[in-house]
């Protein structure tokens, strides 16, 4: 074979495809869309504006603040001190309510892979225990080693009554009023409906 009609034949290929490429659109290999498929999912994030971010922040909950101990987490807590706006020096700004949270993980707990299972983990707890919203306090929590093996709902549960403890020590309620306004707020009809 000659080596023109090889390389006529390759250019009448890739012509070829070129105009297919043209004639279909990118998604119509894939085909429509099936009606039973799931519709995506909307992001369930931990927001910034309940994170503890700042080191000092950190600094002053561990050197100010009290502890809790459970089975599988340490939770220190500190009340957050009323911030000075930079405009007026002379009158402090309103504080912000609600719980800000952070984590901390040190390596002896394991290598990287232990320690981020443990974060995300505890990240997760607290975004569906939903921390109280009117106290305003900074939090961090400490995980033990023991959280590795522990049941993600005993995990959630020691989250739950750690915040419930905060609540009580920072705002002077008993346990029964926290647990009492915690179920009455789980319990609230929605609007329109009748009960």
């Amino acid at each position: 074979m000659p080596l023109t009609s090889t390389v006529e034949t390759l250019s009448r290929l890739s012509q070829f495809d070129g105009m297919m490429a043209t004639a279909m659109p990118a998604n119509a290999a894939l085909g429509p869309r099936p009606d039973f498929a799931m519709p995506p999912k909307p992001t369930a994030r931990f927001p910034r504006t309940l994170r503890l971010l700042r080191h000092a922040d950190f600094e002053r909950v561990y050197k100010q603040g009290r502890r809790h101990f459970s089975a599988s987490i340490t939770v220190f807590y500190c009340p957050r001190p009323e911030e000075v706006s930079p405009a007026t020096t002379t009158s402090p700004t309103s504080v912000q309510s609600g719980l800000r949270i952070g984590f901390t993980v040190g390596r002896a707990l394991g290598g990287a892979v232990q320690r981020n299972r443990m974060k995300r983990r505890l990240r997760e707890a607290v975004r569906m225990t939903r921390p109280v919203a009117g106290i305003a306090a900074d939090v961090v929590i400490n995980p033990k080693k023991s959280m590795l093996s522990t049941d993600f709902a005993t995990l959630q549960n020691e989250v739950s009554r750690a915040f419930n403890l905060i609540e009580q020590k920072l705002s002077g309620k008993s346990v029964q009023e926290v647990s009492q306004n915690k179920i009455a707020e789980t319990r609230k009809p929605e609007a329109g409906s009748r009960s």
